[in-house]
């Protein structure tokens, strides 16, 4: 059997050691196309570029497909 604490930790106590997990801002890089913040290594959501080419149609409704 492992060892037990012998007392509760307070909340404190365990923010302290806490304190390096965080949330953290997403990284945005510029967009080649459109020049608009966009998300590394994803598809522009103002222009629909990815890669030097147009990944998605922006502003076309899509078809339901049956």
């Amino acid at each position: 059997m492992a060892p037990l604490p012998k007392k509760k930790t307070p909340k404190s106590r365990k923010g302290k050691h806490r304190s390096h997990i965080q949330m953290a801002a997403p990284k945005l890089s510029e967009c080649p196309h459109c020049h608009s913040a966009r998300l590394a290594h994803h598809v522009c959501p103002e222009c629909g570029y990815y890669k030097g080419r147009e990944a998605v149609v922006i502003g076309e409704p899509e078809l339901p497909s049956d």
